[in-house]
């Protein structure tokens, strides 16, 4: 790891000498900013420079999105991001963090797609654990294909999910936390920004977090420290410098699949409810996962109309520890258990370069970006293989695998899958234009031109033939009042790279890599936006639909062959409200109702006709609702009451198998805080009933029972 860190280090100093440039500095905004320092609706976002790479207010975005403030987050004591990423509609957990390399961070679903948190301030950064949401401004989870804006390697086609980091400011302030609570609940979290002088400001965020699983074994560690430097140059050039050093060290219990190629065994879910409390591994198997990243961002201001944007973003993600799950022996019953020693680094660099105008064609205002990126990512991988450790019985409860690390490294001895290195280069140029039409009538229209290059190395270097995909994306707003109501239309799209596969004829002969076309997605989307009552009223409501084209299935007429031509279809509604009707009083609420089906394949593929696993619940609803005293000697005492619920889920769902349902369920939290003065003083109950449901992609994945957490706060 030692290298790890020196290339972070050497590359921070890189950053500090260069010409770098901020997503969402203050100065992006082309026009005068308005502060609104009594704005009551403490909950929405009324504008973000992340969703269109332009400084554009909700209700001129013909985009949905759902933002999850700093101020919200904290309110909620919340401690991990997927009880954050709770309070945006129509998102839920599919897959907890495995930590191994690649793609080892949480699995959400959205708009019928998963999709992972990877990125931050509007640029790649990838992590293979957990995110900590100690240094989190707000969230933004952007809906819908964004391969337009946002290119296409971390992003899905259900959208995306940004954090927004905290940042350096020409303002001193401090906080400091500490959390406790069950199952071993620990939390210090530190906050301080210092003024340097009138032009340079330096803010630190770190948090430890150590907890215990509810179940039997298990537990997550985790540093984190978060510097953040700005530097005012003169009046047009300013630099702003974001890290992240993230080390995480934990026992995650294997993940539980059920069997993809035999019918299914299991019929209802008691067997693994009797199993709730049994994490199936120990405390002595231990995954390792270090993140490092670093973003060097800065703002040129030519004039009152036009910036210059320049930004570069790294990240550094590891991988060292054991990895294992159960797979489904279809007998009803026994599971058994593959377990390998990971090791793996993932290393990501993107610099964009972007100018962005606001200026006139007559009496047409336009507000135009100019862009050009360059991305690039290399995973290395050398593990070890992958071995056979003891059968897991749920109706006997008997175990007979080794949970040492000494006996699971005796069991891997020579086992070693050799080192391999995959590496994609993706050169991109985009250009995006509002304009507005009429005072309550603007346009959007953008475009962008992506060129793929990639490599895949096990021993040697085989290179992936080039691609090249354009995304289009248009929209349109109209503002019957100004201000307040919106109506909009969006059509997006968005795109995958597909990978080389061997092929051959039907009998076998005439083996060749056969290269292919992106996959598409393409949405269309309907809806309106309204910000009523003073600011007190903001709501969203949209239908929208994506089909996603060009995906690969198998010839038909040749079981050696794959073609393109498969197809998902997914389209649904959704419903944002954000509301502060009386003084002290805010409600933030959500639904979405999702019908994703395959709507194209070979038959013999065990997938048309039916959901995507990948598509998660259908429906699903948050609210959260909380009432602060303003005025009395008991001003600053508040209640908040919230939860969640979905629909069931078929973790499994294949003509081949058929399907395993995870039933319904309604989760409720509740808390009740005190902030006086400079105290800050928080009770917390999540999980209020000690409900037991189920999260899976094609398993099975026990959630969190009630947990009770206190927060003692203090600003300095």
């Amino acid at each position: 790891m030692r290298h790890t860190y020196t290339f972070a280090c050497l590359l921070f100093v890189q950053l500090t000498t260069q010409v770098v440039v901020a997503q969402e500095n203050p100065e992006l905004e082309l026009n005068e900013v308005s502060v609104y320092g009594n704005q009551t609706n403490k909950f929405k976002d009324d504008s973000t420079t992340i969703v269109g790479k332009l400084p554009l207010k909700d209700l001129e975005n013909p985009q949905v999105y759902n933002s999850v403030k700093r101020e919200l987050i904290e309110e909620q004591n919340v401690t991990n991001l997927n009880d954050a990423l709770k309070n945006a509609t129509g998102i839920t957990r599919l897959w907890e963090s495995t930590g191994r390399g690649g793609d080892g961070a949480e699995f959400y679903t959205l708009r019928g797609f998963a999709v992972q948190p990877s990125m931050v301030n509007g640029l790649p950064s990838i992590n293979n654990g957990v995110m900590d949401p100690a240094n989190i401004e707000s969230i933004e989870v952007i809906k819908g294909p964004s391969g337009t804006l946002f290119g296409s390697p971390t992003i899905s086609y259900g959208g995306l999910i940004n954090i927004t980091t905290k940042q350096a400011m020409l303002r001193d302030r401090g906080t400091f936390s500490y959390t406790l609570g069950n199952f071993g609940l620990n939390r210090v979290t530190i906050d301080v920004n210092r003024v340097m002088n009138e032009k340079n400001a330096v803010r630190l965020n770190g948090a430890f977090t150590n907890q215990n699983s509810f179940q039997d074994a298990g537990f997550k560690r985790s540093y984190y420290l978060a510097p953040s430097f700005l530097f005012k140059f003169n009046q047009k050039l300013s630099f702003l410098i974001n890290t992240e050093f993230n080390s995480t060290q934990g026992a995650n219990a294997p993940m539980i699949f059920l069997s993809r190629f035999a019918p299914v065994s299991f019929s209802e879910i008691d067997l693994f409810e009797r199993n709730y409390n049994r994490s199936f591994t120990s405390n002595d198997l231990i995954m390792t996962n270090k993140t490092v990243g670093i973003q060097g961002q800065a703002i040129y201001k030519f004039n009152k109309n036009w910036i210059s944007q320049t930004a570069i973003s790294s990240s550094i993600a590891t991988t060292n520890g054991y990895y294992h799950y159960l797979w489904d022996l279809s007998d009803g019953a026994s599971f058994y258990r593959y377990i390998s020693k990971r090791n793996g680094e993932t290393q990501t660099v993107d610099i964009q370069q972007n100018f962005m105008g606001d200026f006139h064609i007559g009496t047409m205002q336009n507000r135009i970006v100019i862009g050009v990126d360059f991305y690039q990512s290399d995973i290395k991988n050398s593990s070890t293989g992958w071995v056979g450790n003891g059968i897991v019985n749920l109706a006997t409860e008997e175990d007979s695998g080794i949970l040492t690390q000494i006996g699971v490294d005796s069991l891997l001895v020579g086992s070693f899958e050799g080192e391999s290195k995959a590496s994609n280069r993706i050169m991109s140029a985009y250009i995006s234009d509002v304009i507005n039409l009429l005072p309550s009538l603007s346009v959007m229209a953008s475009i962008r031109l992506d060129h793929f290059h990639g490599s895949t190395a096990y021993w040697s270097t085989d290179e992936i033939e080039s691609q090249i995909a354009l995304s289009p994306k248009f929209g349109v707003v109209y503002q019957p009042l100004k201000d307040k109501l919106s109506l909009f239309a969006n059509y997006m799209n968005g795109f995958t790279n597909v990978a080389p596969v061997e092929v051959a004829d039907l009998d076998g002969s005439n083996v060749r890599m056969q290269a292919f076309d992106p996959e598409h997605a393409n949405q269309v989307e309907a809806g309106v936006k309204t910000d009523l009552w003073k600011n007190k009223l903001s709501l969203t409501a949209s239908y929208y639909s994506i089909l996603v084209s060009n995906k690969l299935m198998q010839d038909p007429e040749n079981v050696n062959n794959t073609i393109q031509g498969g197809e998902v279809l997914s389209k649904g509604i959704e419903l944002s409200f954000i509301a502060n009707p009386l003084r002290g009083l805010n409600v933030v609420a959500g639904f979405s109702l999702n019908d994703a089906e395959v709507t194209k394949d070979n038959a013999t593929s065990g997938y048309l006709g039916l959901r995507p696993e990948e598509a998660g619940p259908a429906q699903l609803i948050n609210f959260w609702v909380s009432y602060v005293l303003p005025t009395t000697k008991l001003k600053g005492f508040g209640l908040g009451f919230g939860g969640n619920t979905a629909s069931e889920h078929k973790s499994l769902n294949r003509l081949v198998s058929g399907s395993f349902t995870l039933p319904a369920y309604q989760v409720f939290n509740a808390s009740i805080f005190y902030r006086f003065r400079n105290i800050d003083l928080s009770l917390r109950v999540n999980n209020l009933l000690n409900t037991k449901y189920y999260t899976g992609w094609s398993g099975v994945t026990p959630q969190q029972l009630r947990t009770l957490s206190f927060k003692f706060g203090y600003t300095f």
